[in-house]
């Protein structure tokens, strides 16, 4: 490999910010990308700009073409150059358990816990995102058939492998690797998962692949598959932009389940999204969801299905009653005229350690009628009286150990405002207004007293909070140029990678071609070494290419002592001179010469006769290249 191989990627960033500075090229590059979203469907407008300006002038300087609108012309002259230009940008460098201290962790620690948990009949749902070529979700097929074992692996694992690059995905199907891609896994994991059909190729097991599918999906544009318990995306989201990568980062939250976990590569360090995943393994990018109280609205409308096909208004207003009634801010229940507790919300539930299977059962059974406050006197007021019943500022211990207050409203649900056939409890949590009471009469009784230093606290504390702020949004502006940094050196540490897999891929091909010619000469020389006639072969200027064994029996002269010396020169007995005109004709297009019959005198000093024949030389363009003399002794 030469100097030339290798960029300064600090030199070549430097080149690619003065290429840029030309407001046309900005307007031509984004024209470019236009072109290729309407041409061939590839959305490029979320990656990061310098990634991608890169990785195209890369393909234009292998095109020898310096303006991105003269490429915009090259592509639609030339559309198999579509392939070359994706597979450019779509750097697809990967291995068999890269980062391997990463996949142990997940291995021995993360796996075990998690099926260990799961109920043994559940499906295990995985899906990798940005597979490239495969072996990410092999190498997860390889470690789950360890933990679970093949048969159990088979019947629960179903393993998502997606990708925007088809010829990618191509190569992840038929899951054929050449040998140096299973070089680093040990020698009981390639005999136990990995057939050989060829020398130097190997499939992955086929019956372990049928719980692999694979499929093109795009991150930006397409929905995410659902219900998942682990997602692996390693170094994919560091090719988008800020705003992009949020947007994926959503629909990945949207698909994992509520334990679901995020496996990212290392360098994506998800900065700024705490609102949605939480660390478990910082030094591994191993993230576990937060929060996801929007998930229930999303499920019961995704999966409400009516009795009949058709959706009709009918049904869509049940929908929206139930979820209004599920979701409301206030804790609600719903006592029948027989006192049997008939529905109960999510509030509810979590406020006063309501259940679900508790429905029907007689409200007299249940804490809450008692706790916090005496509920059955006031639901025979509400009914006796035909009218509802509130009561302000009931005091109540919730789960978390905190005193909160409620006001209290029993509200009685006519039908057809004549018969009462029950009564709606609704629950207003007020303890932020009994809270800033108390504080109000407090600051009341103290306000004469310490107004002014009330007053310089305040302003003390909103300068404090100003600062805190400014430096907390510092440090935030720092860490996202830190992050981007790190990105873009992993992206030109891929872009390295990946240059370096072409040149070892040149030098085999090298060594191959090397080894056939090595086969070629040692059969040439073969023939040549068994032939009893003597071999001569000249070039255009009579010196000498060939000198074969039986030439050296001849006239006494080793090849090496007469290969590149002029024909004309040797003092060997031969009588080069009467060869002179044959060779001539040769050399000049006059294919076929008679054979000549001279006498000339060998290495014993013995004068003979010997037949020559002449033939021209000719390469594989029709070039004249020298001429054969094969010489031959005569005996009586």
């Amino acid at each position: 490999m030469t100097e030339d191989c290798f960029e300064d990627p600090e030199n070549k960033l430097e080149s690619l910010g003065n290429k840029n500075e030309d407001p046309n090229e900005d307007l031509a590059f984004t024209a470019l990308l236009d072109y290729l979203s309407y041409s061939r469907s590839f959305d490029f407008t979320g990656y990061k700009p310098s990634s991608l300006k890169r990785r195209i002038l890369k393909q234009m300087e292998m095109r020898q073409i310096d303006r991105f609108s003269d490429y915009s012309d090259y592509l639609q002259v030339h559309p198999e150059e579509f392939t070359t230009l994706f597979n450019t940008i779509l750097i697809n460098v990967t291995s068999f358990f890269r980062d391997k201290a990463a996949w142990s962790y997940l291995q021995n620690q993360f796996f075990p816990t998690f099926i260990n948990q799961k109920n043994p009949q559940e499906p295990i749902r995985i899906w990798s995102a940005g597979c490239a070529s495969g072996e990410e979700a092999y190498t997860l097929a390889i470690i789950l058939t360890e933990i679970l074992g093949i048969e159990v692996f088979r019947q629960r694992v179903k393993i998502y492998a997606t990708d925007v690059d088809e010829e990618a995905l191509g190569e992840a199907r038929r899951a054929c690797y050449r040998f140096q891609k299973l070089e680093n896994l040990p020698e009981a994991i390639q005999s136990k998962y990995f057939e050989p059909v060829s020398d130097q190729h190997y499939i992955f097991r086929p019956d372990l692949r049928r719980s692999v599918i694979f499929g093109r999906h795009d991150l930006c544009r397409d929905a995410p598959i659902s219900r998942l318990d682990l997602l692996v995306c390693r170094n994919t989201l560091m090719y988008f932009n800020a705003e992009t990568q949020a947007r994926i980062l959503k629909r990945f939250h949207f698909a994992l389940n509520s334990t679901g976990i995020l496996f990212l590569g290392k360098a994506e360090m998800l900065l700024n999204q705490g609102n949605l995943f939480a660390p478990v393994n910082l030094q591994h990018r191993i993230f576990t969801c937060l929060s996801k109280n929007y998930d229930r609205s999303q499920i019961i409308s995704l999966n409400y299905r009516p009795v009949e096909e058709k959706k009709t208004l009918i049904n869509l207003q049940f929908l929206l009653r139930d979820l209004s009634f599920y979701q409301a801010p206030i804790a609600q229940i719903l006592i029948d005229k027989n006192n049997n507790l008939v529905r109960i919300n999510q509030l509810a539930q979590n406020w006063f350690k309501l259940s679900l299977p508790q429905i029907s059962t007689p409200l007299q059974n249940l804490e809450i009628s008692y706790r916090p406050l005496e509920l059955r006197s006031l639901i025979e007021k509400a009914y006796r009286d035909y009218a509802a019943v509130k009561v302000e500022n009931v005091s109540h211990f919730l789960v978390d150990g905190n005193q909160h207050y409620f006001d209290v409203e029993i509200i009685p649900l006519k039908q057809d405002d004549l018969e009462i056939i029950g009564v709606s409890i609704n629950f207003t949590e007020v303890s932020r207004y009994q809270t800033l009471r108390e504080e109000l009469e407090k600051t009341n009784h103290e306000l004469e007293t310490a107004n002014e230093e009330l007053q310089s606290s305040n302003e003390e504390l909103e300068t404090t909070n100003e600062e805190l702020q400014s430096t907390n949004e510092e440090l935030e502006t720092t860490n996202e140029e830190l992050q981007s940094t790190n990105e873009e050196l992993e992206t030109m540490n891929e872009e390295l990678q990946s240059t370096n897999e072409e040149l070892h891929n040149i030098n085999r091909e090298h060594r191959d071609r090397t080894l056939e010619l090595d086969k070629s000469n040692a059969f040439l020389n073969s023939i040549l070494a068994s032939l009893t006639a003597g071999v001569i072969v000249v070039d255009r200027q009579f010196n000498i290419l060939i000198w074969n064994q039986a030439s050296e029996k001849f006239w006494g002269l080793r090849a090496e002592e007469v290969q590149g010396q002029s024909l004309a020169s040797l003092e060997i007995g031969l009588p080069v001179d009467q060869l002179g005109e044959s060779i001539r004709n040769c050399l000049n297009g006059v294919n076929k010469q008679p054979n000549i019959i001279v006498k000339a005198m060998n290495r014993r000093g013995q004068t003979l006769d010997y037949q020559i024949s002449f033939n021209v030389l000719i390469a594989i363009d029709q070039e004249c290249l020298g001429v054969i003399l094969f010489v031959e002794e005569i005996t009586s």
